[in-house]
């Protein structure tokens, strides 16, 4: 069996459909305050961003907070990515990027911190996939995963209008309690999983929508903010991502 749910031309269409890629990052980029507190409380110096093109968090982690950072994709545009640079004030030195596949990688160094950024969902093997992110960790290094959660409305907007998108997806993966047991099995210490923002819905072919479509879930998205500004939760049905920290003994 394959071992994910995606492969090279999948992802080459992905990023050839997408629009509006290119964009300033700013310092409170999604994640940003959690991740710089991670950096500043476990002395981070070197981060990798597994499967990450075009590499917004390389960007973050280099830009603001000043460390060591690298991209490692399965496909890379060298286009866009010195495109992201460049709108970012930033040099196609300032970073590192590996383009290989994880399966077949063999690292020539390891990191304080490994991440990934909806990556890990795109899998057969949860635990595979997790422990390939640890094999690139430093002793005592830090393990920070996120993964949309399909298992609320988004995943009904996902199934609903876009169910080739919903079909390239693992929502078995999409469990902060599975995601904390792997981890526990895997060795790590200090594991915690949990649902993450209010709420939020999207479409990746919002572009290829009917108006009726764009109208509906539009308004889902203005009332579940509405919503949850007044009933101020972060839950399985809500939420729009998953996210999943840990760390590796000495």
């Amino acid at each position: 069996m394959e071992h994910n749910l995606t492969d090279r031309s999948f992802w080459k269409s992905f990023w050839e459909s997408k629009k509006d890629l290119i964009f300033y990052i700013k310092p409170d980029y999604v994640f940003g305050n959690i991740l710089a507190k991670l950096i500043k409380d476990n002395n981070i110096k070197t981060a990798v961003e597994l499967g990450g093109f075009p590499g917004y968090y390389t960007i973050y982690f280099k830009k603001y907070q000043h460390i060591d950072a690298t991209l490692l994709d399965y496909f890379v545009h060298d286009g866009l990515i010195r495109e992201l640079l460049n709108k970012n004030g930033m040099n196609y030195e300032d970073i590192s990027i590996i383009e290989a596949d994880l399966f077949t990688y063999q690292p020539e160094k390891r990191y304080d911190l490994v991440t990934s950024f909806g990556l890990v969902e795109h899998f057969y093997d949860l635990k595979d996939i997790i422990a390939r992110h640890i094999a690139l960790l430093n002793p005592e290094g830090t393990l920070f995963i996120t993964l949309p959660n399909f298992t609320g409305v988004n995943g009904w907007i996902q199934r609903k209008f876009d169910s080739e998108n919903y079909d390239k997806h693992n929502i078995s993966s999409m469990d902060p309690e599975l995601l904390m047991q792997i981890c526990r099995e895997l060795g790590l210490i200090e594991v915690e999983s949990y649902y993450h923002g209010r709420f939020s819905v999207w479409l990746e072919n919002r572009s290829q929508q009917s108006v009726i479509v764009k109208a509906l879930v539009k308004l889902i998205w203005l009332v579940g903010k509405i919503f949850t500004r007044i009933v101020t939760v972060e839950s399985k049905r809500l939420s729009p991502y998953i996210v999943l920290k840990a760390r590796k003994a000495v």
